[in-house]
């Protein structure tokens, strides 16, 4: 394996990635028309305003909340369950600038956290258990906790280009456009 394939998860890395995440969905999102915000594909898929719900819900209940459960109770207890859709029950009459406000206090209150643990090589190596996947170590939920950021950036964010500009997915389909 080369230097620019997989490696192991690193901390610092990890933790540089999810300080930007904030002031990078602010950069895209703040002072964009309601239409871009709220615009998703139909079906199952999320506009970038339940993003920001998700992501807040997150950080409330998901990542640090099962790293504590790891260091205090390894595979003892199990996670508790992730509603990965509760953000659309959230109350409908909040803004994007509020989304956008709590959830860069959210994120700064988890790091906060988990520069708290200072955490060691044997710390994430720790193992808990989750309800679906079974046994996860620290820092395979960490790892996780980036590629979901940087997975919420690139395509949920983007998505509502179809509902928004009347083009489909693919440039190949460029026609499709109205």
């Amino acid at each position: 394996m080369s230097e620019r394939t997989r490696r192991a998860f690193v901390l610092d890395e990890g933790v540089a990635i999810l300080t930007r995440t904030p002031a990078t969905l602010d950069a895209l999102l703040r002072g964009l028309p309601a239409a871009w915000i709220t615009a998703h594909e139909g079906g199952d898929t999320w506009s970038p305003f339940d993003v920001m719900g998700h992501l807040i819900h997150g950080e409330q209940t998901d990542w640090v909340p099962r790293a504590k459960i790891i260091l205090e109770h390894g595979e003892a207890r199990t996670f508790d369950r992730f509603d990965r859709t509760a953000q659309l029950k959230a109350p409908a009459n909040r803004t994007v600038p509020d989304l956008l406000d709590e959830f860069a206090r959210a994120r700064e209150a988890s790091l906060d956290q988990l520069r708290g643990f200072h955490l060691t090589d044997a710390d994430l190596d720790k193992r808990g258990r989750h309800p679906e996947f079974g046994a996860v170590t620290l820092r395979q939920l960490l790892a996780t906790w980036v590629a979901h950021d940087l997975d919420s950036r690139r395509a949920d964010l983007t998505r509502p280009r179809e509902a928004v500009l009347g083009c489909r997915r693919s440039l190949a389909r460029v026609s499709a456009c109205d």
